[in-house]
């Protein structure tokens, strides 16, 4: 489905798949609108089919031209100018990959040096009246692929995305020791640290957590091992938590018992892969890496 932007309006013809449904329906079952945003729709006569406002039990047919106001939004938050290195952009989402070093988002009232922040720079700039929705997140000291969405109805259609588990994640990181399994899965419930107000652990009353690794490259001098890793799930500090469990942790994470060599733990989200929330195709998108941190990885290790 291609979705075209004029103005406010989002202007796209009727697949086949919602021949038959109420607009409504098609909303709902299709596009995962949460009822908030319906209703302003069906208040505001936010939605037309063929040029004429219709309510919304109207059936849909087939070649039916349907157009939909998105709400322009008072860009949040400051708009920061910071630079970004961008991996895929198109009218309706984002994938930065983020520096380690930088939250994703403020944390507390006028704070400006976030990812965040330079992402509604880039918003202005672009003449996007939009807030800046993050999909998902990654630990400040964590670098990667992030993806975000340019408008409110992206947003809702990829934060389902996101709990069925279509995103698809993959990192890379470098943990002390010989991993001396090629692939393994570590299942272990994860809850926080009472003694600490940050820190996560393995706990029997905790989440339910699964990350899965593989062992690409072992340093024999410096004793680390590279390790490529996904998640089934996405817990706080997951893969730091997981990887210290089985006695391997991140270089550089200090909080989970890794060594001080680096002034972040060495985890990268080397890869991302989406449905588009409306053409439905698989955009993968694969962000560079620190090659100081990670060093210069075999060709073909990372496919």
């Amino acid at each position: 489905m291609k979705v075209q932007k004029k103005g406010s309006w989002f202007i796209f013809d009727a697949p086949s798949s919602w021949v038959g449904l109420s607009i409504e329906q098609a909303f709902r079952t299709k596009w995962f609108v949460p009822k908030k945003m319906l209703h302003e729709w069906r208040m505001t006569k936010g939605v037309a089919i063929n040029d004429r406002f219709v309510p919304f039990h109207t059936i849909i047919s087939a070649h039916d031209r349907i157009r939909i106001r998105i709400k322009e939004e008072h860009i949040e938050p400051t708009p920061t100018y910071i630079p970004l290195h961008i991996i895929f952009e198109d009218e309706h989402v984002l994938v930065i990959n983020k520096p380690a070093h930088m939250d994703v988002h403020p944390t507390h009232e006028g704070e400006t040096n976030t990812l965040a922040n330079a992402v509604a720079f880039h918003f202005q700039c672009e003449g996007i009246h939009s807030k800046v929705r993050h999909v998902h997140r990654l630990d400040r000291d964590t670098s990667g692929a992030i993806l975000f969405a340019k408008h409110a109805l992206a947003g809702a259609i990829l934060d389902k995305y996101l709990a069925e588990r279509a995103i698809q994640r993959t990192y890379i990181a470098l943990v002390h020791g010989y991993v001396k399994q090629k692939k393994g899965t570590i299942a272990a419930k994860i809850g926080r640290d009472r003694h600490h107000p940050t820190r996560r652990r393995v706990s029997k009353t905790g989440d339910h957590a699964i990350t899965h690794y593989e062992r690409l490259e072992y340093d024999k001098q410096k004793d680390v091992s590279l390790v490529r890793l996904t998640l089934d799930t996405g817990k706080t500090h997951q893969i730091r938590v997981h990887m210290s469990y089985i006695g391997h942790p991140l270089v550089g994470d200090t909080l989970y018992g890794g060594k001080p060599w680096l002034d972040r733990q060495a985890l990268h989200a080397i890869s991302l892969s989406f449905p588009h929330p409306f053409t439905k195709e698989i955009i993968t998108c694969r962000a560079l890496y620190d090659e100081d941190v990670f060093g210069n990885i075999k060709r073909g290790s990372l496919l």
